[in-house]
């Protein structure tokens, strides 16, 4: 995308064109043949059509908060907080912004004007969420009609922090199977708004922000493809990460409303171990499903939940510390947005390669999990900024 494009603060990668599959095959596999069709010869089997990530983009939302702005009233400084969480500073969305606001921001980064990417139009958009504009309708329909994709389908997905892999196989399934040729993907969290100011262990925690993904066609064994996912729930744990009030099961209670009903509620400790135990769960069985070692992974993306979790989990699955992608310390947990933006923030250093192997792992409220193997896209142009707005902001 050229600079004309209206930057403001957050990260940016851009994923230039369609990658160049014949170029990228040949540095991968060492082989530069081609097929040669002989006339009065049976071609053989078409290529087979799979799904391959395309383009990542993230923003996040006015100043950084750090651990000192914090309320008083929360008895918390910055040591405390570093020590229990890894997390340094968060953004706030502020008054007037909701969800659809900040999905639009990272979403635009992507598709132009016309509602096409630099690879090509969008013809469908998924949105991950925990924090819906409204209960009803849905917000990616007006985030797709405000970013000129006309009608295409545009749906919500809601999986909590899981949101992200979730929506990642969603639209693997919708291009493999030939629905859409190129599906936007946007994961967005706007928790502020959904916070008891009065609760210090979800306040210290939770930012907002968003992240886009454009999943588009592309052939088998061609970087950026998504090759497999593992995905879980488990109901008996609903009530670990809520928000009891506003929707139709409190409303079906009339006069049963509890005051702070309509803030988000967690059971950190109870969490903590869900968390870690599905996560690893997860890693391992999708790693037995690709033919992986632990040791063949050379970028692990977790979701940004908080230090503790993201170290006891690569502990276990036994991937080095040192290909764990992390953002969390300048962003904080920003739910279906923190993987992408985890993603965004570290291209735009140059960690990736074409065809470097991704491990991607997330779980949230439902309970959800999920985990996503894929290789890192090759591309003609991988133009990497750090797109800033007021504020030095450095992508690293």
């Amino acid at each position: 995308m050229e600079s004309e494009q209206r930057v403001a603060r957050g990260y940016v990668l851009d994923g230039g064109a369609q990658p160049d599959t014949e170029r990228d095959t040949e540095r991968l596999t060492g082989s530069s043949a081609r097929p040669v069709t002989v006339p009065g010869q049976d071609p053989g089997p078409a290529p087979v059509r799979t799904a391959v990530l395309e383009a990542v983009a993230g923003w996040v939302p006015g100043e950084p908060v750090g651990n000192d702005a914090l309320p008083a009233a929360w008895g918390v400084d910055d040591a405390w907080v570093r020590a229990r969480t890894g997390i340094v500073s968060r953004h706030r969305a502020g008054v007037g912004l909701a969800t659809g606001d900040v999905a639009f921001e990272a979403a635009r980064r992507l598709v132009d004007d016309g509602g096409s990417t630099a690879a090509g139009p969008v013809d469908a958009l998924v949105l991950a969420t925990a924090t819906p504009d409204h209960p009803c309708p849905g917000t990616a329909p007006a985030l797709a009609a405000r970013l000129g994709l006309g009608t295409v389908p545009a749906f919500d997905i809601g999986a909590a922090c899981s949101g992200f892999v979730y929506g990642l196989a969603v639209c693997r399934g919708l291009v493999a199977a030939g629905l859409h040729e190129r599906v936007l993907l946007v994961g967005a969290d706007v928790y502020s708004a959904w916070l008891d100011p009065a609760d210090r262990s979800a306040g210290v925690v939770f930012g907002d922000g968003a992240g886009a993904a454009v999943v588009g066609a592309g052939r088998a064994g061609t970087p950026g493809e998504l090759l497999a996912f593992d995905l879980g729930s488990d109901g008996t744990g609903y009530d670990l990460i809520t928000v009891p009030g506003g929707g139709a099961r409190s409303r079906s209670m009339p006069g049963q409303a509890t005051e702070g009903d309509e803030f988000f509620r967690m059971q950190g400790p109870a969490v903590y171990q869900h968390a870690v135990e599905r996560m690893t769960g997860s890693c391992r069985a999708l790693l037995a499903k690709v033919g992986w070692d632990a040791a063949d992974v050379d970028h692990f993306v977790p979701h940004q939940a908080n230090a503790r979790i993201l170290r006891a989990v690569s502990a276990r699955v036994g991937i080095d510390p040192r290909r764990c992608v992390t953002h969390l310390e300048r962003v904080g947990n920003t739910g279906a947005a923190s993987i992408p933006l985890a993603l965004a923030d570290a291209a735009s250093e140059g960690r990736f390669r074409a065809g470097d192997k991704m491990l991607i792992t997330a779980f949230g409220g439902g309970l959800t999990w999920g985990s996503a193997a894929l290789r890192w896209p090759g591309t003609r142009t991988n133009d990497a900024r750090c797109a800033t707005e007021g504020t030095e902001h450095d992508a690293g």
